[in-house]
């Protein structure tokens, strides 16, 4: 089953912009119609963008520097170029007596795929998401369904939110999220005193089982874990309680599911 995209701020502003592709327009014009606060938003975008076009008007009439033209342009990349050649081959000179060192990193460096960089990824998220006043989830609780069918499809594999009101969180809604190791779902929480709590799934290309670990990374703490190739991660803001029988919960649901 196919579902469709929703409607991300990328199309939005691409509307805006008149490039947004044409099979797209009309469901932007629906959520548009549908949503008159994002429509209010883009009509203020629009009165800015002509106010600034209008005040840089003198400036576009002015005759371009001589430092600007064509000839300078491709002059200045032809002497970059040649400088960049000067300084990599000093510098494939420098590291000849270094490659075994270089080579030898995979011995003492964590996988770039594995379990700890799932935890990274977790944390990662969480700062650009989950700390969103605004728009923390692209869609929200009261369209759970929607949400599932429509990571499980990206994944490539059944996932949906847990139920964590039983540890005192409320879910607020998810989002599909980009990782340097492919695709992976988010769901956010809010708990007491509205401190909020993401749980990351995405599949593993190693690690695929591998019991739970906790990190700390700067003000946040995490658990992740993997079971049958799909990792999961759960993040929240270190004053928050102990995540782990919150970890203990997620995995117990996912047991019976």
């Amino acid at each position: 089953m196919t579902v469709e995209r929703p409607i991300s701020e990328d199309d939005l502003q691409a509307f805006l912009d008149g490039v947004l592709e044409e099979s797209r327009r009309d469901a932007v014009a629906r959520y548009l119609d549908a949503h008159p606060e994002a429509k209010a938003r883009l009509v203020t975008y629009r009165e800015q963008g002509e106010a600034l076009r209008e005040a840089l008007a003198p400036l576009a009439d002015q005759p371009l520097p001589a430092e600007l033209s064509l000839n300078a342009l491709i002059e200045r990349r032809r002497k970059r170029l040649a400088e960049r050649r000067q300084i990599a081959a000093v510098a494939a000179f420098l590291c000849i007596g270094g490659l075994s060192g270089w080579f030898a990193r995979d011995a003492v460096s964590p996988p770039a795929h594995g379990i700890q960089a799932l935890g990274q990824e977790a944390i990662d998220n969480y700062r650009v998401y989950a700390a969103d006043t605004d728009r923390p989830v692209e869609l929200a609780s009261d369209q759970r369904g929607t949400l599932t069918r429509w990571v499980s499809e990206r994944l490539d594999t059944p996932v949906q939110p847990p139920d964590l009101q039983g540890a005192g969180y409320r879910f607020l809604g998810g989002r599909l999220v980009t990782t340097p190791n492919g695709p992976a779902a988010l769901f956010i929480y809010e708990g007491p005193g509205a401190g909020r709590l993401a749980v990351m799934m995405r599949p593993m290309q190693i690690d695929k089982n591998r019991s739970m670990s906790e990190q700390s990374y700067g003000g946040l703490d995490g658990v992740t874990w993997s079971r049958d190739g799909l990792g999961f991660s759960v993040v929240a803001p270190r004053a928050s309680s102990d995540l782990r029988p919150v970890a203990e919960d997620v995995l117990r649901q996912l047991s019976v599911s």
